[in-house]
């Protein structure tokens, strides 16, 4: 009877840690947002996502970056783009029958067919409101027909480098022919983000249309709740975000391009094929939360902070407490000149260790008591990889008084003697020392030897050699 309880416990045991496994696996999987520096593949909702730095395109995270995704509204990031490079957007435009003609499920600005609206506000109401009338007669206004615009879309994302992208329309509406890739459309929504205006759609809440020939003055709002507070979905807002589009449709779920700074830096996430749109904002938020843990925004300034440069200052009073070593502190030149520099932690420890090298320093006084606090003793130029050189001076950071008993140099007594009104120099012990006195010595030193050398010659000169005698053997 015992030995079947105890067979009957081991059974238990072994079906009770079979039952905790997965459990326990799934919990060590789960994303801790106390942990944002923790990010992994699974921790994502969405089928595609990448996420870059936009300064240097260099990629931070990927999940199925090159697997092939239908980019929906997203697409209107081109659209745009290419508007505002291609097409002067101070003209008005007329909507045209075709471009208003969408289908029915389509998200719409409610353009009306003969409508003339400005070219720039028509860019701001399609982006916000992701409308599909507004792309194309935005296609119209700039290449004259949607076909043609279609085959300027196809030509950039080329030019560009996309390699797995093909669009069959100016809105994004599903087409079996209409996809791109994440990392695709990471490199045309960096490429579009390089115009100034296009950041400043991207980044709109909300946008005053004027009156027109149809309508009255009316307003817009964005569908990117990432820059917008939604009351029914607070959790999309994300504080460090500047834009950029949504886009959903049933074939391609919830798409979301976005952007967000903080602290100097600046990344673009993409997220393709959320199951809500919840989840393509809080996948957004995980990603950047992981990238900001990873980039490091500082300064040369803060950089020279933790390796400044100390020299040794000489004529230094004796009672000096850091025995003449001084530190030399950065000043900008111009205060509007930009030094930020954003990198990698590893990058900074490289940075860091190189810094001398990656700068120039030149020393303009000499290294020599009396030295007041806030003097210039030099200047250090840093020559970033782009932009124009920043030029700081090197300043005492303290004083150091000069040694009173210390005799002067014989440069001193040259430039002294200079500035002396007196053509002859004034004869004080210093010169007596040095011009009469040591070379006198030296001159007395040098007879008596040679006196001596000539006796011990003299000498040896006395001694003869003993001949040898004739000496007889018999």
């Amino acid at each position: 009877m015992k030995k079947m309880c105890r067979i009957g416990a081991w059974i238990y045991a072994l079906l009770l840690m079979f039952s905790l496994a997965p459990f326990s696996v799934a919990s060590a999987a789960e994303y801790d947002p106390a942990h944002p520096d923790i990010l992994e593949p699974e921790h994502l909702n969405c089928e595609a996502a990448i996420l870059v730095e936009v300064d240097t395109g260099d990629i931070i995270f990927e999940k199925n970056a090159d697997a092939m995704m239908y980019p929906a509204s997203t697409t209107k990031i081109l659209t745009t783009y290419l508007a505002l490079t291609m097409a002067d957007v101070t003209e008005t435009t007329v909507v045209s029958p075709f471009a208003v003609q969408i289908p029915e499920d389509s998200s719409k600005l409610g353009l009306a067919a003969g409508e003339e609206i400005n070219l720039l506000d028509l860019l701001y109401g399609t982006m916000l409101t992701s409308g599909n009338d507004g792309a194309n007669a935005i296609a119209e206004a700039v290449s004259g027909n949607i076909q043609d615009f279609v085959y300027l879309m196809n030509s950039a994302a080329e030019a560009f480098g996309c390699s797995a992208t093909h669009f069959a329309n100016a809105h994004g509406y599903h087409d079996e022919n209409h996809y791109t890739t994440a990392r695709d459309m990471a490199i045309i929504a960096r490429q579009a983000l390089k115009n100034e205006t296009m950041r400043q759609i991207a980044n709109t809440r909300s946008y005053v249309l004027p009156r027109d020939n149809v309508y009255r003055e009316r307003q817009v709002n964005t569908t990117n709740k990432m820059i917008r507070k939604d009351e029914n979905k607070p959790d999309c807002y994300y504080e460090y975000a500047t834009g950029v589009k949504t886009g959903h449709h049933s074939a391609a779920g919830w798409c979301l391009v976005s952007t967000a700074t903080k602290d100097g830096i600046t990344l673009l996430s993409v997220v393709f094929n959320a199951s809500s749109e919840t989840r393509s904002y809080t996948d957004s938020q995980k990603l950047f939360n992981y990238g900001f843990t990873q980039y490091i925004s500082t300064t040369v300034s803060e950089i020279y902070e933790n390796n400044p440069r100390i020299v040794d200052i000489s004529s230094f009073a004796l009672e000096d407490p850091e025995v003449g070593k001084l530190r030399l502190d950065l000043r900008k030149v111009d205060e509007l000149s930009t030094d930020m520099i954003v990198t990698t932690k590893t990058n900074l420890e490289i940075w860091t260790q190189e810094f001398h090298e990656r700068t120039v320093t030149e020393y303009t006084r000499a290294f020599k008591a009396p030295i007041t606090r806030g003097e210039v003793m030099g200047t250090l130029t840093y020559s970033p990889e782009e932009g124009n050189p920043v030029v700081y001076e090197l300043i005492a950071s303290r004083s150091i008084e000069a040694r009173e008993s210390l005799a002067p140099t014989l440069e001193e007594i040259i430039e002294a003697t200079m500035n002396d009104p007196n053509p002859f120099p004034r004869f004080t012990f210093e010169i007596f020392i040095r011009f009469i006195a040591v070379p006198v010595a030296i001159i007395l030193v040098l007879l008596r030897f040679s006196r001596f050398s000539k006796r011990i010659f003299k000498k040896r000169e006395k001694v003869k050699a003993v001949k040898p005698s004739e000496r007889y053997y018999q």
